[in-house]
């Protein structure tokens, strides 16, 4: 049964940071694609960022310069990092397939409010 688990988000300040991890089980990781995605409330769930087994990485247009993903293939996890985030950050981080193939996990709450 294949797994995500999300975790590090929080409440923070604009123009704060976090740091948020995905562990992946019953899955064989390394030769996938893997993404973060968001849904803010009241709207449907985005993709904000992706990254290749070899390290290539795509962003959505209001993540570009302020987070970054990147992967630990040996213990199948998946993080992004994200710095200056806005009050549009605020959402429910979620890990997958960039085509969201696999069951949702649980998702991580990010707020971001003064």
């Amino acid at each position: 049964q294949v797994q995500f688990v999300e975790s590090g988000g929080g409440s923070v300040q604009p123009g704060g940071t976090l740091r948020l991890s995905c562990t992946a089980s019953g899955i064989i990781f390394s030769p996938y694609s893997m993404a973060w995605h968001r849904q803010a409330p009241g709207k449907q769930r985005e993709l904000v960022a992706s990254i290749t087994t070899g390290g290539s990485t795509n962003y959505a247009d209001s993540v570009k310069g302020r987070f970054t993903i990147s992967r630990d293939n040996a213990r199948k996890m998946v993080y992004l990092q994200m710095n200056s985030l806005k009050p549009d950050d605020t959402a429910v981080y979620y890990c997958n397939f960039p085509n969201g193939y696999w069951p949702w996990g649980r998702g991580t709450q990010v707020i971001v409010s003064s």
